[in-house]
């Protein structure tokens, strides 16, 4: 698949580094929201080994607040014009916003990271017309309410019919549908179990023939599982992302890139005997 000028063979699992430059998401929050550190991040997980470098201006943690469009435009677009064309790596941008996904298609972004997966007016338009990837997440409900009650009749199959409806979508708004990747949402209006039996059946997706992104990293299931907080979370995290690649993922992503791109250099070592 092609994104932009850079070309990814997912005959192997690759790692998407998260880059929050926001002062409230769940994990880093604050960390990197200023455009030095923000620059400074994305570098160190590039040489890594990071494949992409997925950059967010809006938290979209459960009760996450509402942040507006020029917010969200301040923070974003200074970092994928200051990382375009200096780094090796696909720069994703992770938005809903059509105004900032046109904005950062001109200034080099790779790939549209959309957990709202363009149901936002105006952006299967601007996604068309930009010719680039698109990640489609599913998410039940809204950042606000998604945790409240969480209820699937069949998770699963739920979850692959609404992807079946916005890949007809994307279709029918002159979306190449060998541009799009998947995403079922882990954390995002599920309960630990709808969680670990999509993690368990991730190879059912196989069925839509396209490439799967799956984050896991340092979620709330992975402290509901372990007892530990967000910052301890590190190993839980990597076993995800072993779990994720065995299970069919194309691209984890992750905030501890050097510890994912070995534990998946060892998962390919194994499938590849």
């Amino acid at each position: 698949m092609k994104f932009g000028s850079i070309e990814i063979d997912f005959s192997r699992p690759h790692v998407m580094g998260v880059l929050n430059v926001t002062p409230d998401s769940f994990s880093d929050g604050g960390q990197f929201n200023s455009l030095d550190s923000a620059l400074f991040r994305a570098e160190e997980m590039v040489s890594s080994g990071a494949t992409f470098i997925d950059i967010g201006g809006e938290s979209t943690r459960p009760g996450a607040a509402v942040v507006t469009l020029q917010e969200e435009m301040d923070r974003v677009l200074p970092v994928v014009e200051k990382l375009s064309g200096n780094i090796s790596a696909v720069i994703s941008v992770d938005s809903s916003s059509p105004e900032l996904l046109a904005e950062a298609a001109s200034l080099g972004m790779g790939l549209i990271n959309d957990v709202r997966a363009l149901q936002k007016e105006g952006a299967l338009s601007v996604a068309a017309e930009s010719g680039l990837p698109i990640c489609l997440m599913h998410m039940q409900g809204s950042p606000q309410t998604m945790q409240e009650n969480p209820t699937y009749h069949d998770a699963l199959s739920e979850i692959k019919v609404f992807f079946e409806e916005r890949i007809a979508a994307c279709v029918a708004s002159g979306i190449n549908k060998d541009n799009l990747i998947l995403d079922p949402g882990f954390g995002f209006g599920k309960t630990l179990t709808h969680n670990l039996m999509l993690l368990k059946q991730l190879k059912q997706f196989e069925s839509l023939k396209l490439p799967l992104l799956v984050g896991l990293s340092r979620k709330s299931m992975l402290g509901q599982i372990t007892g530990k907080e967000v910052g301890e979370r590190m190993a839980a995290s990597v076993s995800a992302a072993v779990l994720s690649a065995m299970n069919g993922a194309n691209i984890i992503r992750v905030h501890d890139v050097a510890e994912t791109v070995d534990a998946l250099k060892v998962v390919q070592a194994v499938m590849d005997v």
